[in-house]
């Protein structure tokens, strides 16, 4: 499913607070070919980050991780790479890291990050 710009979520829920930032992280470097040409990962991550979120929201994010924890893949949808329309799209098969939080502060958390991997994006 692709659609207009705007709503993270994660298999089809959408995320009650949606992320201060999200960016695609660079792919990993295996070096160069024979060719003088660099080799990457063929996949891709994603991180997700909020600079305030309540322990609610936060809860969210931590559930759709414990769901799947180490042993799951979840459909994640972001912004389609490469798209210059800020379309988001479905990525199916990825996997989440555990994610980070930062310190307390009237009932939310400073600076929660969850990064997405596996993302297939054929490109």
């Amino acid at each position: 499913m692709n659609g207009a710009s705007g709503t993270y979520a994660f298999n089809n829920v959408d995320l009650t607070l949606q992320p201060t930032s999200g960016k695609w992280r660079e792919r990993s470097d295996y070096g160069m070919d024979g060719g003088g040409h660099p080799v990457y990962s063929q996949v891709r991550s994603f991180e997700l980050s909020w600079d305030l979120i309540s322990t609610t929201d936060a809860a969210q994010i931590i559930n759709a991780y414990n769901v799947v924890g180490n042993t799951g893949t979840v459909v994640s949808c972001l912004p389609e790479w490469g798209n210059v329309n800020y379309e988001f799209k479905n990525y199916s098969g990825t996997t989440l890291q555990d994610p980070t939080v930062g310190e307390y502060f009237i009932g939310h958390i400073n600076d929660l990050k969850i990064t997405i991997f596996n993302i297939r994006t054929n490109q």
